[in-house]
Formats: C-alpha cells, structure tokens, sequence
C-alpha cells in the first residue's frame, strides 16, 4: 500500500482526493479487469477472457475472491474464438437487480434473484447487436448502453448495425438508438440531477455531454473534455460523485474533472485502468480495474448509489 502518485492540474483536486490517500491493490492475477459495482456488501469484476464474474469481498475470514457467475458473457459451446467472451459492464437496477453487458451472446441480461438470465435487448432495427459494453440506469427504470464493437472477432466479423451507437431500452423491451456519430462508444453515467449525461468515445479521446429530456432522448451534445495524452489509452469506463464530479478511466489512470470539464487532476495507476466505481458501506471508495489487478482508493467525496 502507498500513497498515490496524483498529477495536479488543480489545487481543488485534493479537497477530493486527499495527497496522502494509500492506493491499495486489492485483487491481482485476473486476466482483464472491467464493470466494477458495488452489491452488498462486496464488489462484482467482469474478469472478460475468462468469461465470468467474480466477486470480492472482505469477509472475517479476510479477503476472498471468488466466482460469481460462469459463464458471464459467451455460451460454453460456442466455437467462435472471441477476443472478450465473458461480460463487461455491470450495474443493478432499481429492484437490485443484476445487470450484464454480455459480449460473447451481444445482448443485455438481467439476472434475477433466482440465478435465471433474463434478456432485456440483442437487437435493433431487426439486426444484432455489436457487443454491449457498458450501461447505466436513471432513476425511473429507463437503461442506457453503450454498443462498440469490441467483442466481434477483429471488431467486424458478424457486426450486423451501421454504426457504433449508444442506446435505451424503454420499459415494454423496445431499443432506441440515441447517437451515432461516435466511433468507439464506451462508458457512460449521469449527473447527479438525471439532466446531463457523459458519453466516451474512445478512439476520438473525449467525453461529450448531452442534455436528457424527460422522455430519454438526448440533445445538444458538446464536447465536455479532451483525453487525449501522450501515453496509451483512451476514456474507457465513467462514474460521477455526488458533486457532480466526473472520474474516467484513460491514459495513466483515472481522470478527474469538475463539473464545468475542467480537469483537475488524474489519480495515477501501475497498470492502466478500464473502468472505476464507487462502492463501501458510505460510497467514498473509488475501486479501479485495471488489466489484471483491482485497486481502491478512499475520497472525500461519496459517489453516487447503485440501485
């Protein structure tokens, strides 16, 4: 455990971040770490090559890791050689329910209490799904996610959609399209007030933000900041504080910027991060995936609840 390495743009960083914070790598040996969230009492990893999710937690027994579903994303007799078979993004809905972005079977499920998988979209338009990647829920039920291509064999075999989309799902299973216009849709979250919501693009290294309307489209979109940096890496996986602070995974690790899309600083990683969430009994526990490992760090600032 040590004290984080923080690049400084901004003095307000440390009112979130305190100098002395210890980054703790708290899970190591998975194979590519992404979905982070928070259930319970522990946290739920998409662990992708492996095709499952794991679950973290400590227990008076110490800290245990263990599998929590298999398979998470592909089917165990499929023969096609996936880059990323098992689930990626990974959040509850309003009933606590698990929600799975599964690449290998290009859909999202809901997994009830039961253990039995439900799925909530594999198309649009008639065609499949690319790969769902990451998602998120508002508060009336209505799910948004992100669709790249990332789980087709060299991004293109099978794709069957015209574009790279972000989309909704309404509550009778209908998905609508939202935007187009991105080449690699990644993460998403909103603001605390529902009204704003942030998009990545990882290949063009930015976040854009969009206004919401009641019913869950989304207009005037802008660029809300520029990730672009000299090291490898572009804004993956996203989270908001209560603040309306805005963390993302990217080059050298998680980003951090005000409201305005002033950045303010980035929390450094030994390995580069996909994908953070808030998570603890209080919220105020960034944990980080990152390639094979998983940190956490402690904040000021408590995230916004889960479910």
């Amino acid at each position: 455990m040590a004290a984080p390495v923080l690049d400084v743009r901004d003095p307000a960083l440390h009112a979130l971040v305190r100098p002395d914070a210890p980054l703790e790598r708290i899970a190591a040996g998975l194979a590519f770490t992404e979905g982070p969230v928070w259930v319970g009492d522990g946290l739920l990893i998409s662990d992708l090559p492996n095709n499952r999710i794991a679950r973290w937690q400590e227990t008076v027994r110490g800290v245990e890791l263990t599998t929590f579903l298999y398979p998470s994303g592909a089917d165990l007799d499929d023969p096609r050689p996936l880059p990323q078979p098992g689930s990626n993004g990974l959040t509850l809905d309003r009933q606590r329910r698990l929600l799975i972005c599964e690449h290998g079977r290009r859909r999202v499920s809901r997994r009830e209490p039961d253990g039995t998988i439900v799925p909530l979209a594999d198309r649009y338009a008639g065609r499949r799904l690319n790969s769902p990647n990451d998602l998120v829920v508002r508060s009336d039920g209505l799910i948004f996610f992100s669709d790249p291509p990332y789980g087709l064999p060299n991004q293109a075999d099978g794709r069957e959609q015209d574009a790279n989309a972000f989309y909704r799902i309404e509550p009778d299973g209908r998905v609508v399209r939202l935007a187009d216009d991105f080449e690699r849709p990644n993460g998403l979250a909103f603001s605390p007030d529902e009204r704003t919501i942030y998009l990545a693009d990882t290949r063009r290294l930015h976040l854009r933000a969009f206004t919401v309307t009641p019913d869950g489209d989304l207009i005037d979109g802008r660029l809300f900041a520029d990730m672009a940096h000299a090291e490898p890496g572009g804004p993956d996986g996203l989270k908001v504080d209560r603040a309306g602070n805005v963390y993302c995974a990217g080059a050298t690790g998680v980003w951090v910027f005000a409201p305005t899309g002033r950045l303010l600083g980035i929390i450094r990683t030994p390995e580069r991060p996909a994908n953070c969430a808030f998570g603890g009994p209080d919220w105020r526990t960034l944990f980080i995936t990152a390639r094979g490992s998983v940190y956490r760090i402690r904040l000021e600032t408590p995230g916004i609840p889960v479910g």
